[in-house]
């Protein structure tokens, strides 16, 4: 578009259309840059715009993990707080706590609510090492051991869960 009203242009040999047919070209050109930026934005607008980080993440009971975001999050929303726990150490940096055994969801989103970050989180007892439950009777009791064993903070949980027969 641009070439063919360059070659219509220099077809004419007077200044003033040579001036005339340079501004066209000007304003052409800042129309396609323009229309490039525009483009651009509405790509990063868009829902699931490829800011948001998505894979399922381990972490050990009493243990966290470090998740670097691609941007910086206003909130962050944590689907059980019993299961998993969040510090917030800058906009794009999180400490994720596993506080109970289970599955939940961690959503982080920016100023204006746009996803940066979603993240399904699986609390396991990881390797065990250091750590004993003992069972009397419908009580458990979480130990911490070393050369010894001591009643960890978690202390004592409630009636054992159900067995199917």
């Amino acid at each position: 578009m641009i070439s063919d009203f360059l070659e219509d242009c220099g077809a004419r040999f007077n200044d003033a259309h040579a001036r005339a047919c340079s501004l066209k070209v000007d304003a052409m050109t800042r129309s396609a840059r323009l229309l490039a930026a525009l483009a651009s934005v509405a790509v990063l607008a868009l829902p699931g715009s490829g800011l948001a980080q998505s894979a399922r993440i381990s972490v050990e009971i009493d243990q966290a993990q470090r998740v670097q975001l691609r941007g910086p999050a206003g909130s962050v929303i944590v689907g059980n707080p019993e299961i998993a726990d969040v510090t917030v150490v800058d906009s794009n940096t999180l400490y994720i706590t596993g506080k109970g055994y289970g599955v939940t969801e961690i959503v982080a989103v920016d100023s204006i609510g746009r996803t940066v970050f979603q993240s399904e989180v699986v609390v396991t007892a990881g390797s065990g090492s250091g750590r004993v439950r003992i069972w009397r009777g419908a009580q458990a009791t979480e130990m911490a051991c070393a050369a010894s064993c001591s009643p960890s903070v978690r202390g004592t949980s409630g009636p054992a869960p159900a067995t199917a027969p």
